[in-house]
C-alpha cells in the first residue's frame, strides 16, 4: 500500500519536466483538475515517466485551481488535452472529444457521495435544510451537479435550502471540512473518498456516507475535436489506453488506484446530460 496521499488539493501551478535528452523539442501539454492529485512527488513523476516514455518527446503537467481555468486552456490551444470532468465535457460537447476514460474497480464509472460527519444520525438530504454544506467546484458533477441537481427535483436551489454554502476545489478539501466541524454536509467524489479511505483512514473515518448517486461516467481524459487527427493528440490517446501495459503506466494506475485507461463515447454520460437537464430547467 502507498503511504503518501493520493489526492489532489493544489493550486494554480504548471509541473514541468526537464527536456533532458529530448532536445529542443515541444512538449506535450496535459492539464490536470484539482480532482485526482496533489503535489505528490511520486505520482507526478509516474505519470510523467509513462506518457514521456509512450510519446518519445518530454511533458508538461499543468495544473488549476478550477474546472474552469482547465477548461479554458483546452479550448483555448494553451494546453493539448486535459483530464476533465463529464459536467464541463457536456458543457462543451461540440468542441471537445474523448480520449480515454479511467477504469476504476472494474467499470468507466463513479457515484457522488453526499457525506456528514460519523456522529450525524441524519439518513437523507432532507434532513440538511438550513445547514453548512461543503461543494468541490460549480463545474463538478460528483462535487456539485448531483446535490443541486437532486435539489431542484424538490423544486430547491443549494442557496435556498442550505443555510451556507462553500467551495472548496478539492474533493479532499470536503472530506477535511467536513471532518473538522466546518460544515454539516458536502458533496464529493465517491473514487476521491474511497481513494482517501486507503491511504488516509484517519480522516474519512471522521465522516460517512449519507447517500450516494446512481453509477456515472467517471471524469474522462479530452481533447479538442479539431486537433483530434494531430499525431501528438493520437499518440497520447493510444498511451493513456496502453497504460496498463507498461511498467510506468502501470505504476501510475496503482497510485492513482486505477485498473486502466479504456475508450468510450458520449453515451457514457448520459446519466450527467439528464441530471444537467434538472438542473438547468429548475435554474
Amino acid at each position: 500500500m502507498v503511504s503518501r496521499r493520493k489526492i489532489l488539493a493544489y493550486g494554480g501551478a504548471s509541473l514541468c519536466f526537464p527536456a533532458i535528452g529530448y532536445g529542443a523539442v515541444t512538449p506535450f501539454r496535459l492539464g490536470l483538475t484539482p480532482v485526482f492529485l496533489d503535489n505528490d512527488a511520486e505520482i507526478v513523476d509516474q505519470l510523467q515517466s509513462a506518457f514521456a516514455e509512450a510519446l518519445g518527446i518530454p511533458v508538461e503537467l499543468e495544473q488549476r485551481r478550477t474546472y474552469e481555468e482547465v477548461t479554458g486552456l483546452l479550448l483555448e490551444g494553451s494546453i493539448d488535452a486535459a483530464w476533465l470532468c463529464g459536467f464541463p465535457y457536456l458543457q462543451h460537447k461540440e468542441e471537445l472529444s474523448l480520449m480515454a476514460v479511467p477504469v476504476w474497480r472494474g467499470k468507466p464509472l463513479y457515484q457522488s457521495y453526499f457525506i456528514a460527519a460519523a456522529d450525524d444520525k441524519a439518513s437523507a438530504l432532507a434532513e440538511f435544510r438550513g445547514a453548512a454544506h461543503a461543494f468541490s467546484d460549480p463545474d463538478s458533477n460528483s462535487g456539485y451537479l448531483v446535490t443541486a441537481s437532486d435539489l431542484a427535483r424538490i423544486n430547491e436551489s443549494p442557496e435556498r435550502f442550505f443555510g451556507r454554502t462553500i467551495f472548496t476545489f478539492g474533493h479532499r478539501n470536503v472530506v477535511r471540512a467536513v471532518a473538522s466541524g466546518l460544515v454539516r454536509s458536502g458533496s464529493v467524489d465517491g473514487y476521491v473518498w474511497e481513494a482517501l479511505a486507503k491511504t488516509e483512514p484517519e480522516l474519512t473515518r471522521r465522516t460517512r456516507v449519507v447517500q450516494n448517486s446512481e453509477w456515472l461516467g467517471f471524469p474522462p481524459f479530452c481533447m479538442r475535436s479539431d486537433r483530434s487527427q494531430e499525431p501528438e493528440i493520437q499518440a497520447m490517446g493510444k498511451a493513456l489506453l496502453n497504460m496498463n501495459r507498461t511498467k510506468a503506466g502501470k505504476i501510475a494506475l496503482k497510485l492513482l488506484q486505477l485498473d486502466s485507461m479504456t475508450a468510450a463515447d458520449a453515451a457514457l454520460y448520459d446519466g450527467i446530460a439528464a441530471r444537467m437537464r434538472t438542473y438547468y430547467s429548475f435554474k
